[in-house]
């Protein structure tokens, strides 16, 4: 027998499959196809053990449809642009594209050795001019169909980083990467019309029956359908341009506990009156500089300014109510103005104590006795749920119980009966704005003319390439700002229109674009436009679609926005304007977390990290490799310094807490990573990994390969244990292919584990143990396919086992010949019994009657009765 050398074993099966071009993908009408997609990677130079058991879990599904008879498509990719590879130019001086396509190679070299089904011929990443250069058109396209256009927006603006930053990458306050202090300032900016498709978008997830619930929920609250009531408060005493003030609110059944209006900074009232007013433009300054996440300003504290304007309540003239500047309204929800309710609304609430302002109910729990302190009185916002049965005290139901929905349409109908608004549907989605000022982006494909204006990019002119130097000169990125603004021979050019000396557009494309379309390219990557719509005819959708939790909303979400704006612009069927059949989002693997304080060696001491408090002592994270665990303690490797653990996290190069995968492969072998990352707990939750976890799962593949070698030479003659031995090869193709299709891996695992051991023990003849060890073979190729063409090639068996066609079970053997019966004596088991399924109950009742308990308990006597339930159970009563 061979021992198992994995390092051997791997290289040798990889480059047969290369050989025999195993995964190449290619349209074939006579077999079903299979897309199969991991989320592709950020190009940051290394993987980590989640890309591991990210891309294996695709692996065992693309490998188990090439089984089944599909055609499979299983690329790969980059999601290569963005702000890290600039930050990098900025710290080494380099180029980010040179860092970008360097940390590919790197990556690629990586993964190769993963072994894992990937069609590499169809591989781009996304600042390949070949891609960008597609993704202008369609960017022209859909500018064509009015899908994008140009506007004035408020947004969130990094100072160091000098570029336009989401609600969500703005963090208390302060850029995600920079740590700068973002200010709101008002620039001209491309949007995409995502808010036009928000009722179709919210209304297919009810369609999207593979994906998981908890990602419909996010998605659904992120797109934000509300029923509410638009209308206007008049200003007792106008200002030029404005004479009211328009409001939308979710909640008119609390109009007549309404307290002051409270409007944006950025609200156009707002900004004409900060021009004569000092204090108020300072005030809206500070204002534009704190987060805009729901988060940051729920927890930030609640501020206004009283501008001195008033405004009539619409169903008392006489009843006036002060006008506010507010921190926490933002303008690009609703009208950028609120009336605020403080009874029923913590935050109002807040606000209203901080400026003494009225509190006014209006309604109260449906039981009176109930104990209850007002809001006016001291108590807490009355926020019930809109299904919950309210007394309505004040308002437009009189002093009848409703649940919140029917007083919100009582107070609709009512206000649109008396002439005052509307009652509309909003959505909380936003326009996409998709301008980034930033180099290492798409360029925009547009031109600025003074006398033509804003004009498209001719189509043969594209892609519209990224300059890679400046007149022979390296692109200095330590100057802060965008280089395209700085950059007269791309900058300027001559109209495409006219002909006349134009600027280019600078500001690049979010990333996020580059990403919502690239499921569709690779379906075509070489196409001379952005899809071929014969090949996406075939291949959309993506069958099965696998990545991370935290891309649940935008990533998801604008890429089903974009097979939409595909599908009208030509670029995709009608069938693929839902891109992904199926999601999975996979859990995190994760690792504990060492350290060692401050009495640490000088030496470590560039290395602390920031304390978490004052109070804690200084951290050095170590490496898991650095550190030993002995019996009286954890310790540096060859010291006695202790270590302390913190319990599994996330894996994160700050804390150290990283396993190298390329380290892992070298000392084990791929298989062993790919068994172990799939078999330690259910694919949808953290996994830990542990060293002791990952040598054991060696040492059961070795195991496999000493069983599966030693039964490939044995000779023992057919004989009474044959049956019971395929009996359980039957089970266990049932079982893990059910568990391979649910993505139960862990289960599937554990029935090989148990069937490893089934079939060493088993003293069945020579042709049976080599049956099932075939069995087992292929059932654990998907998951350790390197191991598996080594083991199938040692039974003898032609060909490859990754283009053999998967097992079936016999159903007739998944069905035992016996059964064990349990037996009751008065009503307690005291007893079973091994009998033929199909004997005769007369038969069962004598097998029973003589087992040495039955036979025990009744002392020489007769039973009163017996009762045999066929297949269940035997019921004596004596």
């Amino acid at each position: 027998m061979s021992r198992y050398s994995a390092a051997e074993i791997e290289a040798k099966w990889q480059k047969a499959w290369d050989d025999a071009g195993l995964f190449r993908a290619a349209r074939s009408e006579g077999k079903p196809k299979y897309y199969v997609l991991e989320m592709f990677p950020y190009p940051s130079g290394r993987i980590h053990m989640g890309h591991v058991r990210n891309y294996t879990m695709g692996d065992v599904i693309a490998r188990y449809k090439i089984s089944t008879g599909h055609n499979v498509l299983h690329p790969m990719g980059w999601d290569a642009f963005g702000m890290p590879a600039e930050n990098a130019a900025m710290a080494s001086g380099g180029h980010p594209k040179d860092w970008t396509y360097g940390n590919i190679d790197d990556m690629r070299a990586q993964m190769k050795p993963l072994g894992l089904s990937i069609d590499w011929s169809r591989e781009f990443a996304t600042c390949d001019p070949e891609y960008y250069g597609q993704q202008q058109a369609l960017f022209l396209d859909m500018l064509e169909q009015g899908l994008v256009y140009r506007k004035n927006a408020v947004v969130n603006w990094d100072p160091v980083d000098m570029t336009v930053l989401a609600n969500e990458q703005v963090e208390n306050g302060r850029g995600w990467r920079s740590g700068a202090v973002v200010e709101r300032r008002e620039l001209t900016q491309w949007f995409f019309r995502i808010s036009d498709f928000a009722e179709e978008l919210l209304d297919a997830l009810d369609g999207l029956d593979d994906w998981p619930a908890k990602v419909k929920l996010m998605q659904a609250n992120w797109i934000g359908r509300s029923r509410g009531l638009q209308f206007a408060f008049s200003l007792v005493e106008g200002l030029e341009g404005h004479d009211r003030i328009e409001v939308y609110t979710t909640r008119p059944d609390t109009l007549m506990g309404a307290s002051f209006i409270g409007i944006s900074p950025d609200h156009p009232l707002a900004r004409q009156m900060e021009k004569d007013n000092d204090e108020l433009a300072a005030f809206n300054a500070e204002c534009r500089r704190m987060g805009t996440s729901e988060e940051e300003l729920e927890k930030a504290e609640k501020k206004g300014f009283d501008t001195g304007l008033r405004v009539r309540h619409p169903f008392d003239t006489a009843w006036e109510l002060p006008v506010y500047v507010a921190n926490f309204i933002l303008m690009d929800y609703g009208t950028g103005a609120i009336f605020g309710c403080p009874a029923h609304d913590q935050r109002d609430l807040d606000f209203a104590r901080k400026y003494d302002l009225p509190v006014m109910s209006t309604y109260a729990p449906a039981n009176p006795g109930d104990d209850f302190a007002l809001p006016e009185d001291g108590g807490d916002a009355y926020v019930p749920p809109k299904s919950e049965k309210v007394r309505y005290i004040k308002g437009f139901a009189g002093d009848e119980m409703q649940t919140g929905e029917q007083g919100i349409d009582s107070a609709i109908a009512f206000c649109e009966e008396n002439g005052v608004g509307q009652g509309v549907t909003k959505f909380r989605l936003r326009d996409w704005g998709l301008s980034r000022q930033r180099y290492w982006g798409c360029p925009i494909p547009v031109v600025h003319c003074e006398s033509c204006g804003v004009v498209p990019e001719k189509k043969e002119n594209l892609p519209i390439q990224l300059p890679y130097d400046e007149g022979g000169q390296p692109i200095d990125f330590s100057i802060p700002g965008n280089p395209l603004d700085r950059h007269p021979t791309w900058r300027d050019c001559a109209c495409p229109s006219c002909g006349a000396p134009a600027r280019r557009e600078t500001d690049t494309m979010d990333t996020f674009v580059d990403s919502s379309w690239y499921f569709a390219r690779f379906t075509a990557p070489r196409a001379k436009t952005p899809t071929d719509l014969e090949e996406a005819e075939y291949w959309m959708n993506v069958d099965q679609y696998i990545g991370g939790i935290e891309h649940a909303i935008l990533h998801l979400l604008y890429s089903r926005f974009f097979a939409r704006a595909m599908h009208q612009t030509g670029h995709l069927p009608q069938k693929a304007i839902e891109p992904f059949n199926a999601l999975f989002t996979q859990g995190m693997v994760t690792h504990e977390i060492y350290y060692t304080t401050e009495d640490a060696p000088m030496s470590d001491w560039g290395r602390l990290s920031e304390v978490d408090s004052l109070s804690e002592p200084k951290r050095v994270y170590r490496y898991p490799e650095e550190v030993e665990r002995l019996d009286d303690g954890t310790f540096l490797k060859g010291t006695r310094q202790p270590v302390k653990i913190i319990p599994s996290a996330k894996m994160s190069k700050s804390k150290k807490n990283v396993v190298d995968p390329v380290s892992i492969i070298g000392a084990y072998g791929a298989d062993t990573a790919r068994w172990f990352v799939l078999s330690d707990s259910p694919p949808e939750r953290d996994v830990e990994w542990t060293a002791a976890g990952a040598e054991a799962a060696f040492k059961h593949l070795a195991r496999v390969h000493r069983l599966v070698t030693g039964i490939a030479t044995s000779d023992e003659p057919a004989n009474e244990h044959d049956t019971a031995l395929l009996r359980e090869m039957h089970k266990t193709i049932h079982d893990v292919t059910g568990g391979v299709e649910s993505f139960g891996f862990n289960a599937a695992i554990a029935k090989l584990y148990a069937f490893t051991n089934t079939l060493a023990k088993s003293q069945a003849g020579a042709q049976a143990r080599q049956q099932a060890a075939a069995a087992l073979v292929q059932l654990m190729s998907p998951m350790t396919p390197h191991l598996a063409e080594e083991l199938w090639a040692a039974l003898g068996q032609q060909g490859l086992v990754g283009q053999a066609p998967w097992p079936v079970a016999d159903d007739s053997m998944l069905v035992d010949d016996t059964v064990t019966l349990p037996i009751q004596i008065n009503g307690k088991r005291r007893a079973e019994i091994s009998v033929p399924r199909d004997m005769d109950k007369s038969e069962v009742e004598k097998q029973a009657l003589a087992a040495d308990a039955v036979i025990k308990a009744l002392d020489g006597a007769q039973p009163r009765k017996v009762i045999v339930v066929p297949g269940r159970i035997v019921n004596v009563v004596i």
